[in-house]
């Protein structure tokens, strides 16, 4: 059931300060930015809030950029700027690669990086991408900063360790050595929610991440374990499949979503191997 809209407050803050302060003694308060799932859960009337602080005016919170070797991506960037930065094409290829992946153009154009990951949903594109970077989120209230480890941020289902007094400001990336690959499996090849999202680095020491198979975003250090010490890839298939929770929903079964997953780990072990990458500079060099 769509929600009356007169039933809603919106306050908009004319400066990050500010709106730290509005969060701090105006609260709660629900953060809202692109609304790309803000507006779905409005007209359905699963969006508990009545108040709303408006950050898009808040040219704080945008911006791509380096800070030493650190990748920078302020909170507000959307998924176009994403595609568009050379900082993120050069340094972090799978994020503009996921970006793309995320709905329309018109969806592109209007969500954040900031709100996928504050929406905390175990499907979201860009997510499995930043916990295999082992990315940090830079959260800030009206008195402090803090930093917490992706792969720390979602204690549960929908749940952040994001205090209400809080907003996300950044998304803080280190170097990241190793040769990067994704894949989105959804019922579409783009505008459809994944049913298994994968992102994976072949580094000296193998990083795997997914979503849409447990609670929350989840990587996978077990099967990493196998693949670093050297074990088949059969082997890595068989602990992947016990290491993930998937289950079964509208969207798919859990069956079918192991099997994509070890499918998914063999693609990107076939198609990142040094071997592979040797032969086909030989074709292009011959």
């Amino acid at each position: 059931m769509a929600t009356p809209l007169s039933r809603l407050s919106l306050l908009e803050p004319r400066s990050l300060a500010e709106a730290l302060r509005l969060l701090r003694d105006e609260g709660p308060l629900v953060p809202l930015a692109g609304c790309t799932d803000l507006y779905v859960g409005l007209h359905f009337g699963t969006v508990s809030g009545r108040r709303f602080l408006d950050l898009q005016g808040l040219p704080a919170l945008r911006g791509i950029r380096l800070r030493g070797e650190t990748l920078v991506i302020g909170a507000l960037a959307t998924y176009t700027d994403l595609i568009r930065s050379p900082l993120v094409r050069q340094r972090l290829p799978i994020l503009a690669e996921a970006s793309r992946w995320v709905g329309s153009p018109q969806i592109q154009n209007r969500g954040t990086l900031g709100g996928n990951v504050a929406n905390a949903s175990p499907a979201g594109d860009t997510l499995p991408v930043l916990a295999v970077a082992e990315a940090t989120v830079v959260l800030r209230s009206a008195a402090s900063e803090r930093r917490v480890p992706f792969v720390a941020f979602y204690p549960g289902y929908r749940q952040t360790v994001m205090r209400p007094d809080e907003l996300i400001v950044a998304i803080e990336i280190p170097p990241l050595e190793g040769r990067q690959w994704f894949r989105k499996v959804g019922t579409r090849a783009a505008q459809a929610i994944s049913k298994v999202v994968m992102a994976a680095v072949r580094a000296p020491r193998p990083r795997m991440a997914l979503g849409s198979v447990a609670p929350t975003v989840v990587r996978v250090p077990r099967t990493e374990e196998v693949l670093a010490g050297g074990g088949s890839l059969a082997e890595a298939q068989a602990v992947l499949v016990e290491e993930i929770q998937p289950i079964d929903d509208l969207r798919s079964t859990a069956a079918y979503r192991r099997r994509v997953s070890a499918n998914l780990l063999a693609q990107f072990w076939s198609e990142t191997a040094p071997e592979r990458r040797r032969r086909s500079n030989s074709v292009r060099n011959g």
